[in-house]
């Protein structure tokens, strides 16, 4: 009987050496002052620390990475004057560690392979992102970003409590560092591709999130760059472009005839957007122009928390009305639920219809409610974030956005 051996965790565990060593191999230089390590010693190192693990278990595991440790201790004080960095040496231990990994989560150790490869590899880019690019003020807002999203939002308790159960820490935490994410990332965007590119392409992309934490964002914005008032207000237009694609692929994914009934009104909406932001940001009155980058941070904490208790409230305000009123209050529970989010009144329509208890024809009417009542909710937030000029400009655009897709519902 022919006994088939199974090699492929063993073929993983040199594929992270040999993906390592390649990178240290064209660091390692020549001569007799060149590296320790390299190419075949990553790659021995790998399969060392997979067949280790098979052989002895975690008992010889460990005796072999302190006998490594011990080795690359004493390469090290032969080399300090040269080189006083730990990489190479660090990332030989990871190697024999990720070896091991490939016993058991050959996946999991490749993909931690192929991280830290890109993380030697772009050595240089990296320290002059750090030392260059990023300022004191922007490394502190990213670590209470990370703190924020790490470490509180998982501790808060995700569910229902207070009068109505409507409110939910956890859900009130998200918000919070929603909003703190996205004015993180047209931060990234705005210093990457310059502010009158950046804004709109992040609020396009976090519009999909949440339109209206983004036009409360790219408000807050215009107090450390007045001068981009009509670029942050065409990028907080653009923002509607993931609210209305969004609608499309909720109904579709609730029943998929039902979005035979808003294609009209979802397609004029972002026939609209497209065209009132384009003329917000082309001809562009001084082309050579660039925003200067300022050290006022990357978001606002304040605001964020302010427009995540908003959004509170008009949730209790959802689930006081629709205590009193049940399923004859559906219309007042869009209208109000839009204020703070159109997704969620979408998807609860889309349901009653496709559960029978609403009439298929009452949709598009319904979903326009809550359509209207955010856009209105993003008007009020374009005013309190943004202030008066941002208004002028974001507003008309929201007004134009709605009534044409409510002439796509009455047309249709």
């Amino acid at each position: 009987m022919i006994t088939t051996i199974d090699l492929s965790n063993a073929a993983a565990a040199l594929g992270v050496g040999m993906l390592v060593g390649l990178e240290r191999e064209r660091r390692k230089g020549q001569g007799p002052r060149r590296g320790s390590a390299g190419l075949r010693t990553f790659a021995i190192t790998a399969l060392l620390g997979f067949t280790s693990l098979r052989v002895g278990g975690t008992l010889l595991l460990a005796t072999l990475a302190m006998a490594v440790a011990v080795l690359l201790t004493v390469a090290y004080w032969r080399s300090e004057e040269d080189d006083p960095g730990l990489t190479s040496e660090v990332a030989l231990l990871a190697v024999l560690v990720l070896g091991a990994l490939c016993d058991t989560a050959p996946q999991l150790a490749l993909a931690v392979a192929v991280v830290m490869t890109g993380l030697l590899a772009y050595r240089q880019t990296l320290h002059h992102f750090v030392r260059s690019q990023l300022s004191d003020r922007e490394i502190a807002d990213g670590l209470t970003l990370l703190v924020a999203a790490l470490v509180i939002l998982p501790l808060a308790p995700d569910r229902f409590i207070g009068p109505y159960a409507a409110f939910n820490l956890r859900t009130i935490g998200t918000l919070t560092v929603l909003l703190m994410a996205v004015g993180a990332l047209g931060h990234i965007a705005m210093r990457t591709l310059g502010a009158h590119y950046g804004y709109a392409l992040s609020a396009v992309a976090s519009g999909f999130v949440s339109s209206t934490v983004t036009i409360a964002s790219m408000g807050q914005r215009v107090a450390n760059a007045p001068g981009q008032v009509k670029t942050l207000a065409a990028a907080a237009i653009l923002s509607n472009l993931g609210t209305v694609t969004q609608i499309g692929l909720i109904l579709t994914t609730v029943e998929s005839g039902l979005l035979r009934a808003m294609w009209l009104p979802l397609s004029l909406g972002v026939a609209c957007t497209v065209l009132y932001a384009a003329c917000l940001m082309f001809p562009r009155s001084d082309p050579g122009r660039t925003e200067p980058v300022t050290d006022k941070g990357a978001f606002n904490p304040k605001l964020a928390l302010i427009v995540a208790l908003s959004m509170t409230v008009i949730t209790f305000v959802s689930s006081v009305t629709l205590n009193y009123f049940g399923q004859l209050g559906v219309m007042l529970t869009a209208l109000v639920g839009g204020f703070a989010d159109a997704h969620a009144s979408t998807a609860s329509i889309a349901s009653l219809v496709k559960s029978g208890q609403l009439n298929s024809t009452a949709i598009a009417s319904l979903v326009m409610l809550a359509v209207s009542s955010n856009s209105l909710s993003k008007c009020v937030l374009a005013a309190i974030s943004g202030g008066r000029r941002f208004a002028l400009w974001v507003i008309p655009g929201q007004v134009l956005l709605t009534l044409a897709m409510w002439a796509g519902a009455w047309l249709q």
